[in-house]
Order: structure tokens, then sequence, then C-alpha cells
């Protein structure tokens, strides 16, 4: 096991989920595109509300997939340099 498999499952354990239903590799790759293509901070956040969705009915991949071409999607900051990484 990883360190984040330890994670997840130490986290499930504590509020009663099941492991096996929790999309890692969506919820990471949401969480990057939103750091990267938006701005850091909203990566929490961003994960946050796709949980508050998956937990009242939302498919996880269809919702994962969505906010992440919203992310891609997102214009970029008149005058920001996007290779910055302070510009976030």
């Amino acid at each position: 096991m990883t360190v984040m498999d330890d994670w997840v499952t130490a986290v499930c354990a504590e509020l009663d989920l099941d492991p096996a239903a929790v999309p890692v590799p969506a919820v990471l790759d949401l969480a990057r595109d939103v750091a990267h293509q938006v701005l850091r901070p909203g990566a929490p956040i961003t994960a946050y509300l796709f949980g508050l969705a998956v937990g009242r009915g939302a498919a996880p991949a269809d919702a994962a997939a969505r906010l992440s071409a919203l992310a891609g999607a997102w214009p970029v900051e008149l005058g920001a340099d996007p290779t910055d990484p302070t510009a976030s």
C-alpha cells in the first residue's frame, strides 16, 4: 500500500465510508486541473464541492470530467503569465 492508500483507508474508517468507492485518481486529476488552470486554492474547494455533488448522487466520473473541462476552459487572467507559478 502507498501512503495515499493508507490515508484514504484511515479517513474512510473515521468517516464510515467504503474506500473502494473513493475515485482517488479522478479527484487528484481534478485537483491538478484546477490548481494549474484556475488557481491553487481552488483545488481543495473544488474537491469539497465535488464531494458534495457526489454525496447528493452525481456520478463521480461525470462530475470530475465536467469540472476538469470547466477548469480547462477557464480564461487565463489578462496579463498573467500562465507559466509563472506565482501568478496564482
